[in-house]
C-alpha cells in the first residue's frame, strides 16, 4: 500500500476505489443485516446493543481514514449509503417488533430515498450537496434512538427515552432535508446565472 509522501499529500487520490476507508464502509454495509436480525429476533440485549455500537463506531474509522489518506469520490458515495442502511433496516425492524411506530419511520425512510436521489440527480449536473454539520447530527439521532431501543433497561422501563429520540430525529430529518433542497436550490441557481 502506498504511504504518503513526506509533503503530506494523500495517500489515495479522489477516484480511488480500494482503500481501507472503504473496505470499513463496505463492512460496516455488510455487518448491518447481522444487526437487522439480532433486534427482529431477539429481546433488547446488551448483546444486540454491542453490535450495533461496534457498527456505528466504524463510521468514525472510516472518517478518521478518509481524512488521513484522502477523501475518494466512492467513499462520498459509500459512507452516507451505509448510514442509511444501518438507521432504516433498524428502525424497520423496530417497527415490525411494535418498538417504533410507523408514521416517523416512514417519513424519514421517505425523506432519505427522496433526498439521496436528489443529491444523485444534481450530482450529474455537477452540483455537490455535502453534508451538514446538523445533518450528522441528525444521523447521531436516529442511530441512538435505534440504540436506546435495544438497551434492556430502556426498553422495558423507560422506553419514552427511545421514543423521544426517534421523534427527535424526525424533526431533524425534515429539517435537514428541507435545507438541503434549499441550497442545492441556490447552488443551481447561481450555475445558471453563471452559464449566461
Amino acid at each position: 500500500m502506498a504511504e504518503a509522501d513526506e509533503k503530506g499529500s494523500p495517500t489515495y487520490g479522489p477516484t480511488a476505489l480500494a482503500t481501507p476507508a472503504n473496505f470499513v464502509t463496505v463492512a460496516r454495509i455488510l455487518a448491518t443485516p447481522v444487526f437487522v436480525l439480532l433486534i427482529a429476533r431477539r429481546e433488547p440485549s446488551w448483546v444486540t446493543f454491542a453490535v450495533g455500537f461496534a457498527i456505528g463506531m466504524s463510521d468514525f474509522v472510516d472518517g478518521w481514514l478518509a481524512r488521513r489518506q484522502g477523501a475518494t469520490s466512492s467513499g462520498a458515495f459509500l459512507d452516507p449509503l451505509a448510514d442509511k442502511v444501518l438507521v432504516l433496516g433498524g428502525m424497520f425492524a423496530l417497527v415490525a417488533n411494535g418498538q417504533f411506530h410507523w408514521f416517523p419511520v416512514g417519513v424519514i425512510a421517505l425523506r432519505e430515498l427522496v433526498i439521496s436521489g436528489y443529491r444523485s440527480r444534481v450530482g450529474r449536473r455537477g452540483i455537490s450537496v455535502p453534508a451538514t454539520k446538523m445533518a450528522k447530527w441528525k444521523t447521531f439521532v436516529q442511530l441512538w434512538s435505534i440504540g436506546f431501543a435495544v438497551i434492556p433497561p430502556i426498553a422495558s422501563s423507560a422506553h419514552w427515552i427511545a421514543t423521544s429520540a426517534l421523534w427527535l430525529a424526525l424533526v431533524l430529518t425534515v429539517q435537514t432535508g428541507f435545507s438541503y433542497m434549499v441550497g442545492a436550490r441556490k447552488i443551481s441557481q447561481s450555475q445558471s446565472k453563471d452559464d449566461l
